[in-house]
């Protein structure tokens, strides 16, 4: 963030500017070595669904500075409002007289939730053989077992301990016969039975 040639006054010297992924927001980092004159930062933010281009960026915050010390100083911010996908993000240090400067552009991805879900087969009515989906939020003992129409176990797809994704199985019919038949999805936490069409 330094400006100017070396006999010209440095507003600002920026040390570090981080992000770090938790839970449910971003939280940004950064320190100054020293500061001259400092009303603050603007924190600027371009959101997963747009590009790069100087219309995108949108302010997000603003977090007062410490006017002039020789003494490194620590900021941060929260961003609470994020979504799946990669977040970009800047600072925009202005002075007392108004003069302002960017920071290099930071990166932050926020990766898309998971959850226990059994998905429809497909294709759905199938011969001879379908694709069946599930994703685990957690490493979790899984059963996937196929059953008739009168509840007679047919299959038993998955028996053992998987660790968090998403999954995908294929079912072959060719042995049986047309009908209705379900697929139930068991974990220590989670249970759910879909319908499946075979149609020879």
């Amino acid at each position: 963030m330094k400006r100017g040639s070396i006999y010209e006054i440095i507003p600002v010297e920026l040390s570090s500017f981080t992000a770090t992924v938790k839970e449910d927001n971003i939280q940004l980092y950064w320190t100054t070595a020293t500061e001259t004159n400092n009303l603050g930062f603007e924190i600027e933010k371009i959101n997963p669904s747009k590009s790069e281009n100087i219309y995108d960026w949108e302010k997000i915050g603003f977090v007062p500075g410490c006017g002039t010390s020789t003494k490194p100083k620590s900021y941060s911010f929260v961003d609470k409002d994020i979504t799946p996908g990669k977040h970009k993000y800047r600072l925009k240090q202005i002075d007392l007289d108004g003069s302002y400067e960017y920071s290099d552009i930071i990166e932050a991805e926020v990766m898309q939730k998971l959850n226990y879900t059994l998905k429809q087969n497909y294709p759905n009515p199938f011969n001879p053989s379908t694709l069946i989906g599930y994703q685990l939020p957690v490493t979790s003992k899984v059963t996937l077992k196929v059953y008739d129409i009168l509840g007679n176990e047919i299959a038993t797809l998955v028996n053992e301990e998987k660790p968090a994704g998403n999954y995908n199985v294929i079912f072959d019919a060719s042995k049986l016969s047309s009908g209705v038949y379900f697929y139930t999805l068991k974990t220590g936490e989670f249970s759910k039975t879909n319908k499946m069409i075979l149609a020879k």
